[in-house]
């Protein structure tokens, strides 16, 4: 009878966990989310800090453990130790799995969660989900049809997520290999590169799993220009390679999230490439030694790395004081919303651009494309803009009061962190440990969003059922 007694205690147990989980998923999904991504940091960490994940087989320190198991979950790709050497193969297999976990993203990861615990998806799960894809989609207030994803398609975009993860690293790798043997890389070598590699860049985390990086590749305009475009897929988003693949030759039928997206990821690509060609192809360390087609190609290789990518054939080091600046700027912006970019992501940017541009024409509502932008969108864009902002200015502060280093290079490396990009001017590999913290943090909280950082911080959402009198402000 005990043992009974003792068997239906435990039973009862177990429901009672079961539905805290499901409460506490369907309550606050975005802390549910964050808290998801805390709990794989510190697993990846532990794993990180055994000495078979090293390749010298001693215990890796807390500050070094902790900040790759950031990055590689953040899918970051800036370091504080040697990323080829450092690790044993378990360590690289580590990484490998932390960046396809990570690149899946924060949301998404809490979502598909989220259905195993729960069973099914339920409205708010796919609510979760779908805010993603859109970020209004956690904001409160009206939500149209015209969105992103319907909340009907919820399932189909987490499947599209899966899948294309695994079909473009598989095709990117199926690509790079032949590249890779011709480069002079060893056939077994490359068998493991390929895929690695195929990971970093759909990730856009740009970890390398050699000493020289993407360095041996310089001359190689194939394995580049695959580096490329796979980048660009990571980091245009899932929502735009789901209305791709569903309306890929009827342009009329994209969503305004995948219009805007892929315009301004063009329109970045095209002018990074040409402000780097001008500050940089008289500079004997970076450009000035190539000809007028590897200066060019260059130029677009480094706009392209700069928004995500993470990888870097030239020495960010040896840029120029101006070209850094610029880096910055396109860092910052980043990749497309649900994305494996970061960054405040494009479509923001774009949703500022059309209302600055608005206002200017004298217009009383913003609109692109047919379709009208309501206020509560402009509200979330501005929101993100002046969180990140303020995440990279503390960060800043902090760190180079750390470190008394230039501010130029804490404020590329920091922004670097934020917008998950991975290139460094040589910083993030010197940082003291507690600056490396700082940079870890920074790197969290740019990853997770800052639309995401702020719901999560938010213990209830309260509707207003007044108005109160208006008064303006003198702005400008």
């Amino acid at each position: 009878m005990s043992s009974i007694g003792w068997s239906t205690s435990t039973r009862a147990s177990t429901r009672n966990v079961w539905k805290f989980a499901r409460r506490f998923i369907t309550s606050s999904p975005s802390r549910f989310a964050i808290l998801i991504f805390a709990a794989l940091i510190l697993l990846f960490t532990a794993l990180f800090s055994l000495p078979i994940a090293s390749a010298d087989r001693t215990v890796t320190p807390l500050s070094d453990a902790l900040f790759t198991a950031v990055s590689t979950i953040c899918v970051t790709g800036l370091a504080t130790v040697d990323m080829a050497t450092h690790w044993s193969p378990f360590g690289h297999v580590l990484v490998f799995l932390g960046v396809n976990i990570g690149g899946m993203g924060v949301l998404t990861l809490a979502s598909v969660l989220g259905l195993v615990i729960s069973k099914k998806l339920g409205l708010r799960a796919k609510l979760l989900a779908a805010g993603d894809s859109n970020p209004l989609r956690a904001h409160g207030g009206v939500v149209n049809e015209g969105q992103t994803v319907r909340l009907g398609e919820v399932g189909q975009l987490l499947t599209t997520v899966a899948l294309s993860l695994i079909v473009i690293e598989v095709v990117v790798a199926a690509l790079l290999y032949p590249g890779l043997l011709m480069a002079g890389i060893p056939p077994l070598a490359a068998l493991w590169e390929a895929p690695y590699y195929a990971a970093m860049s759909f990730t856009n985390t740009g970890f390398t799993p050699n000493a020289g990086g993407v360095t041996e590749f310089a001359d190689d305009y194939f394995v580049l220009t695959v580096l490329m475009v796979s980048v660009f897929l990571g980091s245009i988003g899932f929502p735009v390679i789901y209305t791709l693949l569903k309306h890929v030759w009827h342009v009329k039928r994209w969503s305004l999230h995948s219009k805007l997206t892929l315009i301004t990821t063009a329109i970045l690509f095209v002018a990074g490439a040409v402000v780097f060609l001008l500050l940089e192809y008289d500079n004997p360390k970076t450009f000035g030694s190539m000809d007028a087609v590897d200066t060019t190609f260059q130029a677009f290789f480094l706009s392209a790395m700069t928004r995500s990518g993470g990888f870097s054939v030239v020495e960010i080091g040896d840029l120029n004081g101006s070209s850094l600046v610029a880096g910055a700027m396109l860092m910052f912006v980043g990749g497309g919303s649900a994305s494996t970019a970061g960054g405040i992501k494009v479509t923001t940017l774009a949703v500022l651009a059309i209302a600055v541009w608005s206002e200017a024409r004298g217009r009383q509502s913003v609109e692109a494309f047919g379709r009208r932008i309501p206020s509560d969108v402009q509200r979330v864009a501005l929101s993100v803009v002046a969180w990140g902002a303020t995440i990279v200015a503390l960060s800043t502060i902090v760190i180079a009061q750390i470190t008394k280093a230039p501010i130029a290079d804490v404020l590329f490396d920091v922004i670097s962190a934020f917008g998950t990009v991975g290139l460094s001017t040589g910083l993030t590999a010197e940082l003291p440990e507690s600056a490396s913290y700082v940079m870890a943090l920074t790197i969290f909280m740019g990853r997770v969003g800052t639309v995401t950082l702020a719901a999560a911080v938010a213990a209830t959402t309260r509707t207003q059922l007044y108005s109160l009198p208006v008064e303006r402000p003198i702005v400008g």
